[in-house]
């Protein structure tokens, strides 16, 4: 059993989370490997999948969009778990009161949870280095808000990131 937790990343805070995932799925003696979704050449060869990316706007990338839509029913024949990261910052909750991550899920969780069924889904917070940011992201870091709406740092949750890699190990079983 070769596990493919396939991500899109942007910035590589997704990266990261996925390469974390592969680790412990290793580590709790599964076979495991982490690469973007983009590079993916045969996705038959998995027997199982975890599948996450960066959201913007409310929306996965598009190259993680396509990956899925596009494995449909090689998907639904295999384990799955879906996992996001976006959200930014120290505060769980937004200025309504909702909490971040329940508002942070894509809208494509609602479409791929009916269509796929998948085990489990989770939205994670990200990470930001302005430094890396490309010219347009860096341009609306310059104003006040963007600065608020982009906070530099990494707010990753890697106790829960662990938590949830050794709950889909628990559900696969050991590598022979």
């Amino acid at each position: 059993m070769v596990v493919l937790v396939g991500y899109s990343s942007k910035y590589g805070a997704t990266e990261g989370i996925a390469e974390r995932i592969a680790r412990k799925l290793r580590e709790a003696g599964r076979d495991a490997e982490a690469k973007p979704v983009s590079v993916v050449e045969n996705p038959d060869r998995y027997t199982a999948f975890v599948i996450g990316s960066a959201a913007y706007m409310g929306s996965w990338r598009k190259d993680a969009v396509d990956f899925v839509r596009g494995n449909l029913e090689l998907l639904t024949s295999r384990p799955l778990w879906l996992f996001s990261s976006g959200p930014l910052g120290t505060a769980t909750r937004n200025a309504e009161g909702q909490e971040l991550i329940i508002e942070a899920e894509p809208k494509q969780f609602d479409e791929f949870v009916t269509a796929l069924e998948p085990q489990g889904t989770k939205v994670f917070f990200g990470a930001l280095d302005p430094a890396a940011l490309r010219r347009r992201d860096r341009l609306v870091r310059m104003i006040p808000a963007g600065r608020e709406l982009l906070p530099e740092g990494d707010f990753r949750d890697w106790v829960s990131i662990d938590a949830w890699a050794a709950s889909i190990a628990a559900e696969l079983p050991a590598t022979a």
